[in-house]
């Protein structure tokens, strides 16, 4: 049988358990209050992603069915007012691409289906090519594109840098696009490649509204957009530039910002060149590949 003093001890142990024991609970239940709010802010950020990539889907379709019709109920003589409507529908198609790319570029990459395939490739050609493509909207907010090429040592007379052109290509197009949208109208953009150390280096400036120093780290986010406002002029949805630093990794790349509100931004990128020779082809532009084993397979 305890004394009273024991029994006191005891009890009082047993008080000191109870209360750590109460203290755990209330450090699991405020854990577990943070879980469900991030995992509802997850699910609102997700809501808000679909929502603006499928406005991003539709709203091109939309314009195109528009135009479409409109250019079948024009007069054979409205020969100006047919031609503006095709170049409408050329740049919506080209947007709605550019979007599809991205997403299921997105969606491999999550899969783990995005490994890059190395190939020789003219870099002179395939960025002239991107900036060609995005003429039309450069020339909408009357922007100038100026691109420079620093043949460097290493290329002896080729312009052949061994590395994958298709994710080369999507990388720079979201770039080129980004500066694009973001720039003030009525000025330029400045692209520079050069290879320093096998690798190769490109540069896209704009002198737009640039970015705050806070929202830099958000830039990358799916999820999130630095500017989330309905009312936005910019438009945009955040896939691009995170598709754009997920291919760079898989390439074992690195992406540098340098911004400043109202004066512009300054993206730069550094792809090491490739040592693998599975594939002894050459890559034109991303799109066309000409086979080493014959010179007249061009796909």
């Amino acid at each position: 049988m305890l004394s009273d003093k024991e029994l006191i001890e005891v009890l009082k142990k047993r008080l000191e358990q109870a209360q750590k024991n109460q203290e755990l609970v209330e450090e699991q239940r405020t854990e577990l209050q943070l879980v469900n709010g991030k995992l509802a802010e997850s699910e609102a950020l997700k809501s808000h992603f679909i929502s603006n990539i499928t406005n991003e889907i539709v709203n091109p379709f939309a314009s195109i069915l528009g135009l479409s019709k409109n250019i079948i109920a024009s007069k054979d003589s409205d020969i100006a007012k047919i031609k503006s409507m095709a170049e409408l529908i050329h740049s919506e198609a080209f947007e709605l691409d550019f979007q599809l790319k991205n997403i299921f570029t997105a969606a491999r990459i999550e899969a783990g289906e995005s490994s890059p395939e190395y190939i020789k490739t003219d870099i002179n050609l395939l960025i002239t090519s991107i900036i060609s493509a995005y003429k039309y909207k450069a020339e909408q907010k009357q922007l100038k594109i100026n691109f420079s090429f620093e043949l460097g040592k290493e290329f002896e007379t080729a312009h052949y840098f061994r590395t994958d052109p298709e994710k080369l290509k999507l990388i720079l197009s979201n770039l080129l696009s980004n500066g694009i949208k973001y720039s003030n109208a009525a000025n330029k953009i400045e692209v520079k490649a050069w290879v320093e150390n096998r690798t190769l280096k490109v540069m896209v400036k704009d002198y737009g509204i640039g970015i705050d120093k806070k929202n830099l780290e958000l830039i990358f986010d799916r999820f999130k957009r630095v500017d989330s406002s309905i009312n936005s002029l910019n438009p945009g949805h955040g896939l691009g530039l995170s598709v754009t630093k997920a291919l760079i990794d898989l390439m074992n790349g690195d992406i540098e910002i340098a911004s400043k509100r109202h004066i512009g931004s300054i993206f730069t990128i550094s792809i090491p060149e490739s040592d693998s020779t599975e594939n002894d082809g050459y890559a034109l532009d991303g799109n066309e590949f000409i086979f080493g084993d014959s010179d007249d397979e061009v796909f």
